[in-house]
């Protein structure tokens, strides 16, 4: 309620109705979010949720297509429902939208849709005709979840590539957009060299994105220019010298620009560079070249290198292994679904 006095949105959220049932899927997200050890977030679900609600392993019929059942749906009527999803794979989502949309219409309470990572993001724009922007194609498809007894689906999203995406989708649905830069925030004030942080934007798309909630920290912005037939790396403005920089970006696919611009960063004399991605996708174990084994040497590597577990194959394939920390976002839904 904007406007509203401190003390009158404390008893607004008081008045707000728990969620009494988290709905997930065993393929893939019940072994990774139940939760991940890390001890700056020892969180468990059964201590957020009173009743978990587990989807039974993905059975299929002869032809391949998927045989679904809700257990207890009895159970689940009139209750707060949320459903902790993961579009992993084109393969998964099929039946994971089969279940979202069923579960509205099983008489529950209210619904709310947790999709941390929105897989067709960084897909938003048509550059020229015959292009296809698979953003707005799944946005309308989650636009049509049915409405529950109390109204409106709520999806929350987490660090969704471009925030005009909002206008995606429709009005059925109400699009709750967080972010995992307090997780960020969070794990910097506990390092050693603390006061000595500095941020780096891979390009001005992410400067655009997070500075705002960067901005008690100098900064610097780097960005591509074309040498000949190469697209390199530049430090556009700020200085890293001397400096623990914390390179920040919404999601990373195969590294390369990251591996970039740790190199540039280096160059120009930072003390000691890291990185930091909400979503961390790596496609084909691209996470390898990161790994401190396979670097070349003492100035090829990063500090760190924080993730959320928002893409949780990736995490169970990285675990903790150096230069890799999973910051969880078990915390962070569980204050979005307001609990």
């Amino acid at each position: 309620m904007r406007g509203a006095r401190p003390q009158d949105r404390r008893q607004l959220r008081r008045h707000r109705a728990p969620v009494h049932q988290l709905a997930v899927s065993q393929h893939p997200l019940l072994p990774s979010w139940r939760p991940l050890p890390h001890p700056a977030s020892p969180i468990s679900w059964s201590k957020l949720i009173p009743h978990v609600l587990s989807l039974p392993a993905a059975r299929s019929f002869d032809d391949g297509f998927p045989n679904l059942f809700i257990n207890k749906a009895h159970d689940i009527r009139g209750q707060h429902v949320a459903f902790l999803a993961s579009f992993s794979s084109p393969a998964v989502i099929f039946e994971q939208i089969s279940v979202i949309f069923a579960l509205p219409k099983l008489f529950i309470a209210s619904f709310t849709l947790v999709l941390p990572f929105f897989p067709t993001g960084s897909f938003e724009r048509v550059e020229e005709e015959g292009d296809v922007a698979t953003a707005f194609t799944l946005a309308r498809i989650l636009s049509m979840i049915p409405k529950s007894r109390g109204g409106p689906t709520s999806v929350v999203i987490y660090d969704i590539h471009a925030l005009q995406e909002r206008f995606y989708f429709g009005d059925d649905v109400l699009p709750c957009f967080e972010t995992g830069i307090p997780l960020l925030l969070q794990r910097l004030r506990q390092l050693p060299d603390a006061d000595n942080i500095t941020i780096a934007f891979p390009d001005d798309g992410a400067w655009k994105r997070f500075h705002k909630m960067l901005q008690h920290f100098p900064m610097i912005v780097c960005n591509k220019v074309r040498e000949g037939d190469k697209r390199i790396v530049r430090i556009k403005e700020g200085n890293p010298e001397g400096r623990h920089v914390v390179i920040v970006d919404d999601l990373v696919q195969s590294g390369g620009t990251l591996r970039e611009c740790q190199k540039v960063l280096a160059s120009h004399g930072a003390a000691k560079v890291s990185a930091y991605v909400t979503h961390a996708v790596f496609p084909k174990q691209s996470y390898e070249r990161f790994m401190a084994s396979n670097s070349a040497g003492p100035g090829d590597q990063f500090a760190y290198f924080w993730i959320t577990d928002s893409c949780p194959h990736t995490v169970k394939a990285i675990g903790q292994r150096p230069p890799f920390e999973v910051l969880s976002l078990a915390g962070s839904i569980a204050d979005a679904l307001q609990i």
